[in-house]
């Protein structure tokens, strides 16, 4: 008798599955903000700099989980349109410390309103006894697979 083997489907993976809802959610949130707006990871990244106290760039990648080129990009970017300011640390002069500008702080807070009407948005598609369970689970799924990267 021949063995069943299961098909595997690329598009109804998994991987493939959470990358396109991300990029979907991402989309959402740069429409929303408009043309002249920010990303979701500079979003991010903008909020890991106004809740710390003058971050490191190296900080900023391990609390967003963006690698460290990508993060300089963004930094970069953020700091030509005035939204962030660095300057070289005084314990290590290859470091760089980072720190919100009044600009920066004003687009965070549009952006924080946007980032909550999108997020109701992407989470309104699910039964609202799932919401939570799923929000959960995705959580879960980033601390297990961080641990298992970091070892």
């Amino acid at each position: 008798m021949a063995k069943k083997t299961r098909m595997f489907i690329a598009s109804n993976s998994t991987i493939h599955l959470l990358h396109r809802a991300g990029q979907l959610a991402d989309e959402a949130f740069l429409s929303a903000l408009g043309r002249d707006g920010i990303t979701a990871r500079q979003f991010i990244v903008l909020d890991i700099v106004a809740r710390e106290d003058n971050p490191s760039q190296t900080t900023i990648c391990e609390l967003s989980g963006i690698d460290r080129s990508t993060l300089a990009d963004i930094v970069r970017r953020l700091v030509s349109r005035g939204l962030l300011a660095r300057k070289r640390t005084r314990e290590d002069a290859r470091r760089y410390a980072v720190r919100i500008t009044d600009a920066g702080q004003k687009v965070l807070d549009v952006a924080m309103g946007v980032a909550r009407d999108v997020e109701d948005t992407v989470l309104g598609v699910l039964p609202s006894n799932q919401r939570a369970d799923f929000q959960n689970a995705l959580r879960l799924m980033v601390e297990k697979l961080q641990v298992r990267q970091e070892q």
